[in-house]
């Protein structure tokens, strides 16, 4: 198993996935912004709120499905959670 990764990494990997929802936000000219992604998240209070987001997010384009149920599985982990106590599940990995 791999180490708990740091602040830092967090933080980083943090910005790459908001620039990568950001961008796809853009492309597919989605009336949702990268706030509301991460507000479905923090608040988040069952499974089926990850299928909202992977709904804010596709198109309905087949060929665009991996690229967004990777990034909103990213978000989903890197992301804060209130549930966890302002922290993102790669947080409470051990």
């Amino acid at each position: 198993m791999s180490e708990k990764p740091t602040k830092e990494e967090i933080s980083k990997e943090r910005k790459e996935i908001e620039k990568c929802i950001v961008g796809l936000l853009k492309r597919t000219k989605s009336d949702f912004s990268l706030e509301d992604v991460k507000d479905v998240i923090y608040n988040e209070k069952e499974q089926e709120d990850m299928m909202h987001i992977m709904a804010m997010l596709d198109r309905g384009r087949p060929d665009e499905l991996p690229e967004v149920l990777e990034l909103v599985t990213d978000a989903w982990n890197y992301f804060p959670h209130k549930t966890l106590g302002g922290k993102c599940p790669m947080e409470m990995t051990n």
